[in-house]
């Protein structure tokens, strides 16, 4: 075979499908398009699922890419497998209802035999067991030996995900020889020897699968292959790792010569570093181009933990100074052909990699020596596990990725406390969230508390509204320590008490006043810094000193409003618990005076079923009239008692604990009621979702719930004047506009198809002849895209020779459509090409297939010039 390099490898199969008619499309971003269920795309048909699934159209029924990947599922493989890569490159030939098994397995054939010319003796496939349409086309119209042709289970050779679209697959292997085999007389393709290679899996998307796993066949059935590219080069090379491919082993040749080191001539652990690095690079420069940066959430933290895991096993092989940039520029150089976007932003690819390396690199040793503490410390003490919050300093204080973390552990035979890291991580989010709230807060204040203020603010506003305090610290803008304050000034004024509830566990705080002498302060918010409670304030009138004595009021209607909806949310709580599942959890919450926001773990919208069940079951218990009581104990007591803890909340060893009757029992800081009567009704006004199984209800209590239902009802009755119907009636007068507009819609379509066929005769009779092809011109108002397009259709089949370009003026747009007869298209005439020019005089922009294209524009004045761009072009 010819050891074809992987670049040329990828150009031969686009072009190859491009012969077969595929719409070639350069390979999509790494960023999701629409797909929260994806942080990066890690598959070739990732891209394609909109068009899979129908809720998009496809450019075209048939479609070749080369898809860049990103896959960190088997990231502690990577470097020690031959095989195993975190980037990689999937080829991927698709038919969307167009063509079926024949056309991809005899095609498949053809490529690999008669374009890469490997030897058909070394080739086999494999089929689903119950597939004997495949089996016939491989046997009979491909010509494999029966004996060539295995059969193997659902587990094997059957794509499915859960209900929905699926269908048998069948795989072409490639056989290595004997030297890779176990020696089993049985050894074939599914052995689990390295003998036979898969390179390519052709999956026939033909049936659905319901809830009780039924299958039923799909009206049009999908075509979705997929070859790696680095896996095919690996054997069209002759190669046994991809490593060893041309393109790869040009970027690890390089990582060898930074290091000093030697490839495959030194220590194993040596290979190891060199192999992840290559691959890391990769990953990473790929992921910059297309705009992800490094951060601590998401991508961005996938990006982070990739860069810095390359940089530590730089340090390993003994390079000390910043290196990965040297790399980055290797990968360009052996991708910017088929990805020339990389070579356009290398200077930002470099920029980022350069900042990212050296602020990791500026805390990597100490890291490591603390990690060798941490490593000699538990050995010593005979333990394994290093506790949560050593190992969220070493993430949060020397930027090492928890996965980092664990994978140095490991290199020492001991592991890291998860869910200790877990609880760190999460009140370090609380508390950021509190710091952002102002620029009063953290970024002018927090220093100014740490050497002014020590101990934490007395809350004494659980049974009360107001009391009196004492002014101990002013603190202005520019972490400024003040004396004193006076009309019109804004600070944060600390007391030695507070009835004020300061933000927290995702309460809103408390707003009023503070009275001194004939000095008024309005109290806008408060919020907690490492126990100290700030009250952001503004001066009515007077003086407040320093040493003062202030009467503090806290707003009561606010202060109850919200403690209604704390408690509304503990009753949400368990009723979620009781008809969604005892698998519920909070997962954040948010709750204000003017309502409330539950955020919780779970895997699919709650039915509207669901949710009148627990706004009953909540309504209920508000109407039982149950006590709400609260008690402080140790923790240890109340968590054997039952109490459930929130969502990111730390506890200290002293809690309080919030029970409503014999309903709900929850670990909780913030205010309530005395009695669930007090709520006086619960509402819920949507249910989303916010993430991955995460869930979303928002509701209203009490008031809020009158003056919603206030607004609605003047709004149905404004609607009721509109229709002049009363407003008992509106619903039945919508019903019959609703009516009359489809049966007008209809009269209005069927008058367009009777005057289309006349339209279309005349419009051809007008053609204005340009060089022998006829050119047909037209705008229009009102006519849509569909109406537009009908009337190419009906003239395209009236007449050959000819160029269509139609306008319409619609809503203050143009639309333009661009269609070619399909004699021209042979001799270079493109729809797509025509309309994106026309469409640019008038401001516009678009394009399309050759045959047909569309686009449109916000000048609809300038149709005419648009128009007459036309006859240029031809």
């Amino acid at each position: 075979m010819e050891k074809y390099g992987l670049n040329h490898l990828r150009e031969m199969f686009m072009d190859f499908y491009a012969g077969k008619e595929h719409y070639k499309r350069k390979s999509f971003s790494l960023i999701p398009e629409n797909d929260k269920s994806l942080l990066i795309i890690n598959s070739g048909m990732a891209p394609l699922k909109p068009y899979f699934a129908g809720v998009e159209a496809p450019p075209a029924k048939r479609m070749v890419t080369c898809q860049k990947c990103v896959r960190t599922g088997d990231i502690e493989n990577v470097g020690h497998t031959a095989r195993h890569a975190t980037f990689f490159e999937m080829m991927g030939s698709f038919s969307f209802g167009d063509y079926f098994k024949e056309e991809s397995l005899v095609w498949g054939w053809e490529f690999v035999t008669q374009v890469l010319k490997m030897p058909e003796d070394k080739l086999w496939a494999s089929i689903y067991e119950e597939d004997d349409e495949a089996f016939e086309i491989w046997k009979n119209m491909v010509g494999i030996p029966e004996e060539r042709i295995v059969r193997l289970g659902k587990e094997d050779n059957f794509w499915e995900i859960g209900t929905g679209p699926c269908g048998p697959c069948s795989e072409v292997y490639f056989d290595r020889g004997e030297k890779y085999s176990c020696g089993s007389p049985d050894c074939r393709p599914g052995c689990e020897c390295d003998r036979y290679v898969e390179f390519w899996n052709h999956v026939f998307t033909q049936f659905n699968r319901d809830e009780a796993g039924n299958y039923t066949k799909l009206a049009n059935p999908n075509i979705d292959t997929g070859m790696g590219l680095e896996r095919i080069a690996c054997i069209m090379q002759g190669v046994d790792s991809i490593f060893e491919v041309d393109t790869i082993k040009y970027i690890l040749d390089e990582a060898v010569r930074i290091a000093g080191v030697k490839y495959k001539n030194s220590m194993a652990k040596t290979d190891v570093s060199l192999r992840i690095i290559t691959d890391h690079i990769r990953s990473v420069v790929f992921m910059i181009g297309d705009g992800i940066i490094p951060s601590n959430e998401g991508r961005g933290y996938v990006l982070r933990r990739l860069l810095r895991r390359a940089a530590r096993h730089g340090r390993l092989l003994g390079i000390e100074e910043n290196f990965l940039n040297e790399l980055a520029e290797k990968v360009i150089n052996a991708s910017a052909g088929a990805y020339p976007e990389l070579e356009d932003r290398q200077v930002y690819i470099n920029k980022i990699i350069a900042v990212e390396e050296e602020k990791f690199s500026a805390t990597l040793d100490q890291g490591d020596a603390i990690i060798a503490e941490y490593v000699e410390e538990l050995k010593k003490t005979g333990e394994t596990v290093l506790e949560g919050g050593k190992v969220f300093k070493l993430y949060d204080t020397f930027g090492f990725p928890l996965e980092l973390t664990q994978e140095i552990l490991e290199e020492n035979g001991c592991c890291a406390d998860i869910e200790g890291f877990n609880e760190n991580m999460q009140r370090q989010k609380e508390t950021a969230r509190a710091a952002r709230k102002t620029h009063l807060d953290e970024g002018w204040a927090e220093n100014a508390m740490d050497h002014m203020f020590a101990g934490s603010t007395e809350f004494i506003g659980y049974d009360k509204t107001a009391g009196t305090a004492t002014v101990i610290g002013i603190v202005g803008e520019g972490n400024k320590p003040l004396d004193e304050i006076s009309e019109g000034d804004t600070a944060l004024i600390v007391l030695d008490k507070t009835p004020f509830y300061a933000e927290s566990g995702g309460q809103a705080s408390d707003r009023g006043m503070m009275q001194s002498g004939n000095c008024s302060i309005e109290v806008a918010e408060a919020n907690k810094l490492r126990g100290i409670v700030m009250h952001k304030s503004r001066v009515g009138k007077g003086i407040l000193r320093v040493g003062d004595e202030v009467v503090c009021i806290v707003s009561a209607p606010n202060r109850n409003h919200t403690a209604k909806n704390h408690t509304a949310t503990h009753l949400l709580h368990k009723a979620l618990r009781m008809i969604v599942g005892d698998h519920v959890q909070q997962a954040g919450s948010s709750v204000t005076a003017g309502g409330l926001r539950f955020d919780f773990n779970h895997y699919a919208a709650v039915p509207k079923e669901g949710l009148v069940e627990i706004e009953r079951i909540v309504n209920d218990e508000i109407n039982s009239f149950s006590p709400v009581d609260t008690a402080e104990m140790p923790l240890k007591d109340a968590v054997e008692s039952g109490a459930m803890s929130l969502f990111g909340e730390k506890y200290a060893g002293t809690v309080r604990v919030v029970s409503i009757g014999d309903f709900s029992k929850e670990l909780c800081g913030g205010t309530h009621v005395s009695n669930t009567g007090q709520i006086g009704a619960f509402k819920i006004t949507s249910e989303s979702g916010v993430a991955a199984g995460v869930r979303r209800i928002e509701a209203i209590t009490g008031m809020e719930i009158l003056k919603q239902l206030n607004e609605k009802e003047e709004l149905v009755k404004a609607a009721s004047e509109k229709m002049k119907v009363l407003p008992a009636l509106f619903l039945q007068r919508v019903s019959a506009v609703c009516d009359e507009s489809r049966a007008l819609r209809k009269e209005l379509e069927e008058a367009k198809r009777q005057t289309a066929g006349d339209l279309a005769s005349e419009l051809i009779s007008g053609a204005t002849a340009v060089n022998g092809v006829k050119l047909i011109r037209k705008s229009f108002k009102g006519y849509g895209i569909g109406d537009l397009r009908s009337l190419s259709d009906d003239i395209k089949a009236k007449c050959c020779g000819a160029v269509l370009v139609l306008a319409s003026e619609n809503d203050g747009k143009a639309t333009f459509l661009a269609a070619v007869t399909d004699d021209l298209l042979e001799k270079g005439y493109h729809a797509g090409n025509i309309v994106k020019q026309v469409a640019a005089a008038a401001g516009g922009s678009g394009g399309g297939k050759a045959d047909m294209a569309q686009a449109g524009a916000k000048d609809p004045s300038k149709i005419g010039e648009a128009l007459a761009v036309a006859e240029g072009l031809i």
